[in-house]
This record gives structure tokens, C-alpha cells and sequence, in this order.
């Protein structure tokens, strides 16, 4: 006789573990999923809602916007994936001379001569070598192979090093706010503690190093532990580009502290004004005269940003410098726990630190693909720059670099109040009403941090050039009848 009780299932949202319950990653949070359900509503019925697609700018993922993968890493990547035709003659009539000469060069360091076998747990050793290489002949200073681990994009090395530096709730990370969700996640995820230090939007997200000092003193003062400085240069959401003497006192705060200072520099390659370059914090702390006994920093790369946007081959990697040996163990023994990373993955990043050189056949016509699309996305981001300032209410810093700009929304009362009603963020409500009415995907700036009282959005600068118009006109007409709508 079956039993009339009721069991109770074995996991429930109850009992799973109370960290995942509290990690939020807004990029891919409750706006995005209801864009995938109008996408299929409209999938099913055309005439559903009242625009015909969803315009996606709510994250970097440049391909799925239509941005062109560049020919010579391609090339290379599908001849490895099938080195059976480097000795067939039409191979020639193809693809290019270098690119058959880098894969044939390629496929002697894999294990087994080829892409399907594990590698060494940082990454094929050959591999390695030419991303040292690579950041060598970037920064000017050396760069030892055996630093360097290759991951699955950047986010394995932020989860290794949130894994390494926190024990309890009481190792705390210092992040910017606005942030990456990624740090956010981590650290909860890892059972730490974020400690914010708020970056000025009154001098074009500024970060000040008083405002760190004084973001440390305060966890002190809750028990907490700094362990790390999480610094994004060039910034996401936020698109500023450091300044060398601003990174210079970030070094020397980090040496004085006792910090680890986690670079995130993904965006090394997006730099759209004149009057700033990146700099990596491994060249600036070399050029200080600091070396491994004087800072330890943690160095993020992924091929998933810049002019590449290969965020579905998920590579990249993360130089280790400063680390005693003891320690660099124990992140190898993490990085083990996965075996290796990807592949196409490790063979793109030794691809994006060295790409064709001056006098290579592929020289001309990568130059050509990579400064077009850096400089279309400087254009996009002048042009929504702009737009964004002529909005009533509505101020954006410059995009200096990275793919983002996040406006300041001055919201009216009503608005705010409308979206208490919902229990949702004020922005939120802003961005979820955007997206009704023109199927535009914002992220809210609640999503990222931001200082208390102000409402903000991240827009990407990703959708094709030719869109931006008319992504202009929504959104224009849209903010004009929502501040209508909401007026005081």
C-alpha cells in the first residue's frame, strides 16, 4: 500500500547551500531572462510585441552581435582542428602561407599532435612560452613561462584566487563599485567578505587611493582582513583607463598593505582616446623597481574582449609573479583539480599575444580587420556617448575604453515609487520598461554597486554600427515618454 505521506525531495531550495542562494551575476540575471522569453514569444508570433527583435547589450560577446572573427586566428585554429589537411595542396589556395607555417608550428608542441588530448595542467608548455613571449615584447620587461597558467577565460583565474586567499568571512577582497559581477559572485560563492571602495563618477570614475586606505581601516574595524586589491583597467562597467601615476600609487599601496593586487585587464586592446593607453600594473611595478619580492599581482588576459571577441573558445590566462614557491604549488594543485583548460582556447591566447608581425603574409590584412573594428567600436561608443548625454535627466562619462558606458539616470519620484510598488530596483524598473517597449537589453546598475541614491544602466558598445541609429531613435523616443509618463 503506497504511503500517503508526502516525502520531502532530497534537495530543495531549502537546503541547497545558502552561498548560491546569495550569489547574483546581473549580467545574465532576471532582465536577460526575460528578453529569452519575448525572443521566443516573438519566435512564435511575430506581431507579439511592438518591435521585431531583441537589440542584446548587456554583455561582451562581440561575435553574437555580429563582430567578424579575425581571419589569421581562424585560419589557424580550423587547421589544427583538422591537421589532416596541412598536407593536402589546395590547403595553399586557402588559407595563408603563415597561417599553415604557425599551425604546422603549433600541432609539434601538442600532446599527440593534436587538439583532443589533455595537457600540462597550466597549459601546453610551447603555448606558454609564446604568451610570455608576447607579454614580453608588450610591457618590455621579461616574462617567465612558467608564471603563466592558461585558463578557460578569466573568470577560472578569479574563482582560483577567491579559492587560494579566502578562508572565512573574515578575508575580505576589495573591489571597485561599481564592479564586475564576477568579483561579487566569487567572493560570496568562496565565503568572503567584499569590501567596496567607490570610484568617483565626478571625475570620470576616479579611483582614489584615500578611498581604499579608508574602505581597509573600516573592515579592520569589523574584523575583516583585506587580502587582495581587485582593480579592472580598463574599467567595466564603467570604461575609464588608469592613468600611470594613478596605478603607480595603487602599487605602492598594495607593497605597503600587503595586498595582492588581481589585475583584471581584459580590455587591454580597447582604448578609444588619444590621451590614454593601457599600461599593464606588471610594467608599471617593473618600472618602479619592484620586482617579486616587493608585490605580488595576479595578471588576467582573455581572448573573449578586445578586437578578437572570441568569448565562445573561452581562453585566456593569468600570470602568477610574487608568489612563493610553496603557495604557486598549491594554485598549480587547483589548477590540477580541472586538469587542463581548453584547447582552441590555449592555442587563441598564444595567437592574441602574438599575432602576425610586419612582413608576414597575414600582416596586411589582420592590421586592416583588427583597426576596423577598433575603430568602429570608438565610434559607437561616441555616438551613444552623446546620445546619452541629450536625454533629459541622463548624464555618461567618455568611454575611454572597454565595451561599456554607464549613464547616471536621474529618475522621477513617481517612478521610484512605481518601482517600490514592484519590489524591484528603480533601474531595474527602468530597464525592464526599456525592454517592453523596445526590446533593448540594459543591465540596471544595482547590478554592479553604485553609490547609494543613484540609478544607473550598462549599455554595451557591441550592437553593428549600422544599428546604433536606430537603437538611438528607441531609445531616445522610449526615455522621452517614460520621464512624460513618471513627471513630477
Amino acid at each position: 500500500m503506497a504511503s500517503s505521506t508526502t516525502k520531502t525531495p532530497p534537495v530543495s531550495i531549502d537546503n541547497i547551500n545558502p552561498k548560491v542562494l546569495n550569489c547574483r551575476y546581473a549580467v545574465r540575471g532576471a532582465i536577460v531572462s526575460h528578453a529569452q522569453r519575448l525572443q521566443n514569444e516573438l519566435q512564435t508570433n511575430s506581431d507579439s510585441h511592438p518591435f521585431d527583435e531583441i537589440l542584446y547589450c548587456n554583455i561582451g560577446n562581440p561575435q553574437s552581435l555580429g563582430q567578424k572573427p579575425i581571419s589569421f586566428f581562424e585560419q589557424v585554429v580550423a587547421l589544427l582542428d583538422n591537421p589532416a589537411i596541412l598536407k593536402k595542396q589546395q590547403t595553399h589556395s586557402l588559407f595563408k602561407p603563415d597561417a599553415i607555417s604557425r599551425a604546422s608550428q603549433i600541432l609539434e608542441i601538442m600532446p599527440g599532435k593534436a587538439t583532443g588530448a589533455y595537457s600540462h595542467s597550466q597549459g601546453v608548455k610551447g603555448l606558454r612560452d609564446a604568451v610570455a613571449a608576447g607579454i614580453q615584447a608588450r610591457d618590455g620587461y621579461p616574462a617567465n613561462p612558467d608564471d603563466i597558467f592558461l585558463t578557460d577565460g578569466a573568470s577560472p583565474g578569479v574563482h582560483k584566487m577567491m579559492q587560494l586567499l579566502i578562508g572565512s568571512e573574515k578575508d575580505g577582497i576589495l573591489c571597485p563599485i561599481p564592479q564586475y559581477p564576477l568579483y561579487s559572485a566569487a567572493i560570496t560563492l568562496h565565503g568572503g567578505s567584499l569590501v567596496p571602495y567607490y570610484l568617483d563618477e565626478e571625475t570620470s570614475w576616479g579611483l582614489e587611493v584615500s578611498e581604499v586606505k579608508k574602505q581597509i581601516e573600516i573592515a579592520k574595524s569589523q574584523g575583516i582582513t583585506c587580502r587582495a586589491l581587485v582593480v579592472i583597467n580598463p574599467g567595466n562597467p564603467t570604461g575609464q583607463v588608469l592613468c600611470e601615476d594613478n596605478q603607480k600609487d595603487i602599487v605602492r599601496l598594495c607593497k605597503e598593505e600587503g595586498l595582492v593586487l588581481i589585475a583584471d585587464e581584459v580590455y587591454q586592446e580597447n582604448v578609444y582616446v588619444e590621451d590614454k593607453k593601457f599600461n599593464s600594473f606588471k610594467k608599471i611595478s617593473r618600472s618602479m623597481g619592484f620586482g617579486d619580492d616587493d608585490i605580488t599581482l595576479v595578471s588576467l588576459q582573455s581572448i573573449s574582449k578586445g578586437y578578437y571577441g572570441f568569448c565562445g573558445k573561452r581562453g585566456g590566462y593569468m600570470e602568477i609573479t610574487g608568489f612563493c614557491r610553496e603557495v604557486r604549488d598549491e594554485i598549480y594543485k587547483l589548477s590540477s583539480v580541472s586538469l587542463c583548460s581548453n584547447i582552441s582556447g590555449q592555442i587563441l591566447s598564444s595567437l592574441v599575444m602574438n599575432p602576425p608581425k610586419e612582413g608576414d603574409e597575414s600582416y596586411e590584412s589582420y592590421t586592416e580587420e583588427k583597426n576596423t573594428i577598433l575603430s568602429s567600436l570608438a565610434r559607437r561608443a561616441k555616438i551613444l556617448e552623446e546620445a546619452f548625454n541629450s536625454m533629459e535627466g541622463v548624464t555618461c562619462n567618455r568611454a575611454e575604453g572597454a565595451m561599456y558606458l554607464f549613464p547616471r539616470l536621474s529618475l522621477p519620484t513617481k517612478s521610484i515609487q512605481a518601482a517600490k510598488v514592484e519590489n524591484i530596483a528603480p533601474d531595474a524598473f527602468y530597464a525592464h520598461r526599456l525592454l517592453d517597449a523596445t526590446g533593448i537589453v540594459f543591465v540596471p546598475g544595482s547590478g554592479f554597486g553604485q553609490v547609494d541614491g543613484t540609478w544607473h544602466v550598462r549599455c554595451t558598445i557591441l550592437p553593428q554600427e549600422d544599428k546604433i541609429p536606430s537603437i538611438v531613435t528607441l531609445l531616445k523616443a522610449f526615455h522621452q515618454n517614460f520621464m512624460n509618463e513618471f513627471s513630477d
